[in-house]
């Protein structure tokens, strides 16, 4: 008889989580524990969570990413997986998140302060200022029209230079423009 797993008491109320896509192989042999109503599955382990969904992003009081497999699949429906240890706390009022750029692929994230890849040096805000801050960097990236009043050689490097005052600097984007 399959033991029935609980989940961690912090998986799911007022959490931030990364989960990554693993194969749909990952769950054969696997009891589901729960579906939502909202058409999600979830699949518990000594480890972690399986979850089996078509919508990731804001869950109600949670937010839950995934990162997507190098191979995408054609299926909107995607399984993530995520160790217990990986379920941080989340509320509006404490600065949690620190943002993260990937330049050559042109994106960014927030990731939570207590991931095992914060090294401190990042500005750690609240979810609403990170969120004003990513909506910046993104129009940074995916426009050039900011870029004609600047003298420059290299629109890269000028981007670079804006957004990383934005996210290791309390610096306002208007601030950081006038400066250069």
């Amino acid at each position: 008889m399959e033991k029935n797993i609980k989940p961690a008491p912090n998986a799911f109320k007022n959490t931030f989580c990364v989960f990554e896509e693993v194969s749909i192989s990952r769950i054969e042999g696997l009891k589901a524990q729960f579906s939502s109503k909202a058409g999600s599955t979830y699949f518990y382990t000594d480890k972690g969570m399986y979850r089996l969904s078509h919508h990731w992003g804001r869950l109600a009081n949670s937010k839950w990413r995934l990162v997507a497999a190098l191979v995408p699949s054609a299926s909107k429906t995607k399984l993530g997986f995520a160790t217990w240890e990986t379920f941080y706390p989340d509320n509006a009022t404490e600065k949690l998140y620190y943002i993260a750029a990937d330049y050559e692929k042109g994106l960014v994230n927030y990731e939570h302060k207590n991931s095992p890849q914060y090294d401190n040096k990042a500005i750690l805000r609240t979810s609403f200022e990170t969120t004003k801050k990513i909506k910046q960097i993104r129009n940074l990236f995916e426009l050039t029209s900011w870029a004609k009043y600047y003298d420059y050689e290299d629109i890269d490097v000028l981007r670079k230079t804006i957004i990383e005052q934005l996210i290791f600097t309390e610096k306002s984007l208007e601030d950081i423009k006038n400066s250069l």
